[in-house]
């Protein structure tokens, strides 16, 4: 689990100081997103691998000043990125692990998740930990601005039956972390799953 994070933060924290500009159109899809969250003003709302914290703003927008935003990123150069842009100001900006979140349990409404569950260490359990956080009936939002495809493409690959984003792959993957899968879209311009956290689990 340690390298699994050595290799996380090492990853991000080579390419942090350029990353939002090698993505600078990815806005819009990332307020999209959002919006299909469903939120409601004065929500409490996690961004898990919150990276610049590209999501933090249009979060605090849908939650409204009464609403509670916190980003949590392994990594501390994708935090100071995030700070330097000003998306302090959206949210709290938290260091610390997906898989053991500082957080109550039940305490959240929704978590927004960008490029999260291909690098969790540990999907199956990554995933339960958010939903403990979150309160029965809250909710999950896995997005990428691109699709598998158009992603794996962009890598010079082609995407395979054990990519852990596939509906095939994860609907069960989420059920057995005590979520139901809702909606799916994997299209060029977007990749969106969204689940609602079980009640009971």
């Amino acid at each position: 689990m340690a390298d699994d994070h050595t290799k996380v933060q090492e990853f991000f924290g080579a390419r942090a100081a350029g990353w939002d500009s090698r993505f600078p159109d990815d806005g819009p899809a990332y307020a999209a997103a959002v919006a299909d969250l469903d939120l409601r003003p004065g929500d409490r709302v996690l961004d898990a691998g919150c990276g610049t914290g590209r999501a933090l703003e249009p979060l605090r927008a849908a939650v409204g000043p009464r609403g509670s935003v916190v980003g949590v990123d392994l990594t501390p150069e994708m935090l100071h990125e995030a700070a330097r842009a000003g998306r302090g100001r959206s949210g709290l900006l938290v260091l610390g692990d997906v898989g053991r979140l500082p957080l109550r349990s039940g305490s959240l409404d929704a978590v927004f998740g960008a490029g999260l569950i291909s690098h969790l260490p540990d999907p199956a359990e990554n995933l339960r930990e958010l939903g403990r956080v979150v309160r029965p009936g809250g909710a999950l939002a896995l997005f990428h601005p691109i699709g598998r495809a158009a992603l794996a493409a962009r890598h010079g690959r082609t995407i395979t039956d054990d990519d852990l984003r596939a509906e095939t792959n994860l609907r069960p993957l989420l059920a057995g972390s005590g979520w139901r899968l809702t909606s799916y879209t994997d299209r060029d311009d977007r990749f969106l799953a969204l689940a609602v956290r079980e009640t009971g689990s």
